[in-house]
């Protein structure tokens, strides 16, 4: 039998109302028998994630206060799910453990664990399923990097005989036997690795959310769903901020060639975005927008270098480049002319080198000119139908130009995947408005 991994989200269960709901999700389907929950997450705007409340506990014990109350604080929450939920279960004994090893070695790792494996136990005490520690089953080495043949290999095993199981989230155990978390998002990941070990048709990442947009929903009213989405578009987009899942959890599914579903927990009949991989065939989609997404991100600067005859001169760009390896700094884009270049980097970077950086550049290439130009943003026109598309880049400077909005850098990858413009940061918002009018509305009439 095929299986489908699900992962839940802190909003998808942040209270018991939330729970039943992700329970009649997961009998609805026989074949969903592997669960990944995350923490409880806020239940109202100004509700606190149980996360940053055992962070708060750990920073207590660290410092030699007594955390007695936040902690109590924490178990109320969970003792208020389960009484909602009618459920015959004491976590008394956990919560004894986790103030014992608190007010023993308090360290963050293990007490940001603490709300997955918490969630875990009365999920799948909830459910009936086996619960299985993420501490038995994901491994780090004693650098805190995933081991993940080790851990697929530790799945497997732990799993061997069991119909069903829930394996919380956001932590595993290092190879000195030290509890260790992922970044944030990290439940993410963990479903993600549960779908490779289990090698599921398909793992379903449940949120608030019914799938990505194809804009930012702050900067235009009720974008158009992602329909479908290759894990090369996702990697363009999320680069630019746009993501509802963890960039590490995109890996362990891609090379296995399971595709990832974004649904929603709250609209369980919405089919969300599907993330497929890059050789997916589309041969029998539908037509549809030209592009696939827009996303952008202020907080850059460009080195703007003139020089005559700049590119009659052998090594220039590599000493340009040699100016920035020096320095720690890595650029985004660096578009050139006979005489001009201009290298896009992040302003938060380059701050702290800025004096340094301008130095050097002087002294080892001697522009002619040269300056820094702050305030830019970066927008990605992403899309894997534009390559056969003709005339988009010139939509997109139609959209620019007919908002009078200038652009500052125009870029475009060898796959044609996308098409990178720098604007002015007191454009961006309008601009993505404008492109979204141009490729997606103006496809709808």
């Amino acid at each position: 039998m095929s299986y489908k991994v699900v992962k839940f989200g802190g909003s998808s269960l942040a209270d018991a109302n939330q729970f039943k709901k992700v329970a009649a999700i997961i009998k609805s389907d026989d074949k969903r028998r592997f669960v990944v929950p995350s923490a409880p997450g806020k239940r109202f705007s100004d509700d606190i994630k149980v996360t940053d409340m055992l962070y708060k506990c750990c920073e207590l014990a660290g410092s030699g206060v007594d955390f007695s109350e936040d902690l109590q604080m924490i178990k109320d929450r969970y003792n208020g799910i389960i009484s909602e939920l009618g459920m015959d279960m004491s976590l008394d004994d956990e919560f004894a453990t986790i103030e014992h090893e608190l007010k023993a070695r308090p360290a963050k790792d293990y007490a940001a664990s603490r709300g997955e494996y918490l969630n875990g136990k009365v999920l799948a005490k909830y459910l009936g399923f086996n619960f299985v520690d993420a501490a038995d089953v994901i491994v780090f080495n004693n650098k805190g990097v995933l081991l993940l043949d080790d851990t697929v290999k530790a799945v497997r095993e732990r799993i061997k005989g069991l119909d069903n199981a829930v394996i919380p989230g956001f932590y595993g155990k290092t190879t000195e036997g030290f509890i260790k978390t992922f970044s944030r998002g990290g439940s993410d990941v963990t479903g993600s690795i549960i779908a490779n070990a289990v090698r599921a048709e398909i793992y379903e990442n449940w949120t608030d959310v019914s799938g990505f947009l194809v804009a930012d929903p702050r900067i235009v009213d009720h974008p158009d769903v992602i329909e479908t989405i290759t894990y090369r578009e996702l990697r363009e987009l999320a680069y630019m901020g746009a993501s509802v899942l963890h960039e590490d959890a995109i890996f362990p599914v891609r090379s296995a060639g399971i595709p990832i579903n974004i649904r929603n927990t709250n609209a369980p009949e919405d089919a969300g975005t599907m993330i497929v991989s890059n050789d997916y065939d589309f041969s029998r989609e539908s037509l549809g927008h030209t592009i696939t997404g827009i996303a952008g991100k202020k907080g850059f600067s460009s080195i703007n270098i003139e020089k005559a005859m700049m590119n009659n001169e052998h090594g220039f760009g590599m000493k340009v480049l040699k100016v920035l390896y020096d320095n720690g700094l890595s650029f985004e884009h660096m578009p050139s002319g006979i005489d001009t270049m201009s290298i896009t980097l992040e302003t938060a970077k380059l701050d702290p080198v800025r004096d340094k950086v301008i130095a050097e550049l002087r002294r080892e290439v001697e522009p002619d000119h040269i300056e820094i130009e702050d305030g830019l943003a970066i927008l990605a026109v992403v899309g894997r139908r534009m390559k056969n598309t003709r005339g988009t880049v010139a939509r997109v400077f139609a959209a620019m130009a007919h908002a009078r909005i200038n652009v500052k850098l125009i870029d475009q990858g060898s796959s044609e995947l996308n098409v990178i413009i720098g604007v002015s940061e007191n454009d961006l918002p309008e601009a993505i408005r404008r492109i979204y009018d141009m490729f997606i509305n103006s496809e709808k009439q």
